[in-house]
């Protein structure tokens, strides 16, 4: 994408700060409602020489989401990027330095000469359910931690962290009921899930997950999903060397929600069974053969989706050999 014109906005609790290229004067507005119309109102008034084309902001966390919204309800292009990222284009540039200020400009550069595609963002349904399956993780992180701690608390602290026990199963079960609600009031999810649930691994916890966390689910072609959920091994060679190849990046939520459901399926699914044994016999590591089992079956869950198909052992056999 070839961007002339960006900007930056450089998203803390309080501010807004707005930089845009390739001259224009920074400006500051409080990280409110009525701040981010303001940010809008801002971004249109200026001449159209100076208008950015696009605008770039970090994800912050949930930070940014406010602004984002303000920004797709006036259909102003906006980017949203990886921080690291950011900063990595920044130490290339020598830029050392950090303030909000500067962070904004850094911003703006990015989209100057990187030019980021701006991505279909969820709608309010989308990012509803997207926080109940962010809460969900919290409450079982915090369950799991309970429960370690109830095993070596002292006697007089036991009864009390089994009612924090209680009271967070109960949160957990209400979280629950809310995202299952969600999925019923939606045809097109609910339809989705269904399907997913047909896979041997793929159970209740795992196919929401998908829905909800992974959009892109079976829009994609097998190489792009796998680079996104981060399951994508990348090169390492330099000359005559060739060095281990990795994956990182991705979504991490979605990739350790897989995890559990390619344990299972190692077990249960003959298709990705056979491919396990295969790896092992070939003398792959189990962690090398468990990612690329779990790669498999994402490309199989990406398929069925993209082409409206149910789950068919026989179809996903790995050939012989």
């Amino acid at each position: 994408m070839d961007v002339r014109r960006a900007g930056g906005i450089d998203v803390a609790k309080a501010w807004l700060d707005l930089a845009a290229r390739p001259a224009a004067p920074l400006a500051r507005f409080p990280n409110t409602a009525s701040g981010q119309a303001g940010l809008v109102a801002h971004v249109r008034g200026l001449s159209r020489s100076g208008r950015p084309e696009l605008l770039v902001v970090e994800a912050t966390g949930g930070l940014e989401r406010g602004v984002v919204a303000a920004l797709d309800s006036e259909r102003v292009p906006v980017a949203v990027v990886n921080p690291r990222r950011v900063r990595e284009f920044a130490r290339c540039l020598g830029l050392l330095a950090k303030t909000d200020r500067l962070d904004a400009q850094v911003l703006a550069r990015y989209g100057e000469q990187i030019g980021p595609e701006p991505r279909p963002r969820p709608d309010a349904a989308g990012q509803a359910a997207q926080g109940l399956t962010a809460r969900r993780r919290q409450l079982v992180e915090m369950l799991t931690m309970e429960k370690n701690r109830l095993r070596q608390a002292p006697v007089l602290a036991q009864p009390g962290i089994r009612r924090h026990l209680e009271f967070l199963e109960g949160e957990l079960a209400e979280v629950e009921r809310q995202l299952a609600e969600m999925l019923a009031a939606a045809p097109a999810w609910r339809a989705t899930y269904d399907r997913l649930l047909t896979v041997t691994g793929i159970g209740p916890v795992t196919a929401t997950l998908l829905v909800v966390d992974l959009p892109e689910l079976g829009r994609l072609d097998r190489k792009q999903i796998a680079s996104l959920v981060g399951v994508a091994p990348f090169n390492r060679d330099s000359g005559a060397l060739r060095g281990k190849r990795s994956c990182w990046g991705g979504r991490a939520t979605v990739r350790t929600g897989l995890f559990m459901a390619t344990r299972s399926a190692v077990r249960f699914n003959p298709p990705i069974r056979a491919f396990y044994t295969r790896l092992l016999a070939a003398g792959k590591l189990k962690s090398v053969a468990a990612v690329a089992c779990l790669r498999k079956l994402l490309c199989i869950l990406n398929t069925m989706l993209r082409t409206n198909t149910d789950w068919e052992p026989a179809r996903f056999q790995p050939a012989p050999g």
